[in-house]
């Protein structure tokens, strides 16, 4: 039951926002025309532009939109198989989580075990401190990444709707689950919410709005309710971060890069931990973090040669 408590409780949260967004989506699709009509006013505005600066005649637009748009639609079978996979390949995902996630709960003593007896005997204290550190940095990570999605969540919100912006919760939420993903995330919630707020009829100040929101609220994030909800001791640059995002994109789709930061802490934890990786370690750091003890080493160096001579 101990087990299974935790994964029960995290099925019916994710199923709570998958049901909410459903709701929202399909109030979404209600505004279907209203889209159609203001994707026209665009387009006709943007082709009235490229010929007033370009001198590019009307017609031959409408001729390079309309081959565009053909090519698109020839190869929609593509395109729907491939959205359907990649749908398909995180729902399958997320479920091996959830039953992986049980079994590592139930046998964590067993691996425990495991981890212990494969290394030395005289290893055995190490490998109990890298385990209890990769726990509480986990639990840690896991505790405040979804605080700091509920307090962006329900922040933007609160000020969408107070600007008037339609679908102010929903978009929120998106931000919400978007900004776990290190500076990519934020930028792609920038975009999807621009593109729902245009297509609602809403004015362009509104979405300089948006935009100035979220990128306020990215800043304040970042430097003030990352370090003090997460306060993860584990520091990692932002070269390692990035590198890490894409990679875990490349191996395992979208649900890589939400995993990608955690992996990469266990394995900082792992290398600052054993003598011979501490360089792998010192490469995932920060900079700052790192060049202080180093600093101090040469300062102490320093001293004792002067006080020798």
């Amino acid at each position: 039951m101990a087990a299974m408590t935790p994964v029960l409780i995290m099925i019916v949260l994710i199923a709570g926002i998958f049901y909410f967004m459903g709701a929202q989506i399909s109030r979404l699709a209600g505004d279907w025309p209203t889209f159609k009509e203001q994707l026209s006013n665009a387009s006709g505005e943007l082709q009235g532009w490229v010929s007033q600066k370009f001198h590019v005649d009307v017609d031959k637009q409408a001729n390079y939109v309309q081959k565009a748009t053909s090519k698109i639609l020839d190869s929609g079978t593509v395109v729907a198989g491939a959205t359907l996979y990649s749908v398909s390949s995180v729902m399958l995902f997320l479920g091996f989580t959830l039953i992986y996630t049980f079994f590592f709960l139930l046998y964590r003593g067993l691996i425990l075990k495991f981890l212990v007896r494969v290394f030395r005997e005289e290893n055995g204290q190490l490998v109990y401190d890298i385990v209890e550190k990769v726990q509480f940095i986990i639990r840690k990570y896991i505790t405040g990444i979804l605080i700091e999605m509920t307090v962006v969540a329900s922040f933007i919100s609160i000020v969408f709707s107070f600007l008037g912006i339609k679908y102010a919760v929903l978009l929120g939420l998106i931000t919400g689950l978007f900004n776990i993903i290190p500076y990519i995330g934020i930028f792609t919630a920038a975009i999807i919410s621009s593109l729902i707020t245009f297509a609602t009829a809403a004015s362009t100040a509104k979405l300089i709005w948006i935009i100035a929101v979220l990128f306020g609220t990215h800043v304040i994030d970042v430097n003030i309710l990352l370090p003090l909800i997460v306060g993860s001791k584990v520091k990692i640059n932002a070269m390692v971060t990035l590198l890490g995002i894409i990679t875990g994109e490349m191996m395992w789709g979208i649900a890589g890069m939400f995993l990608s930061i955690p992996v990469i802490a266990v394995l900082k934890i792992i290398f600052d931990r054993v003598e011979s990786l501490q360089p792998w370690g010192l490469l995932l750091g920060d900079e700052d973090a790192a060049s202080k003890p180093a600093l101090e080493k040469v300062k102490d160096n320093q001293s004792s040669l002067e006080e020798g001579g």
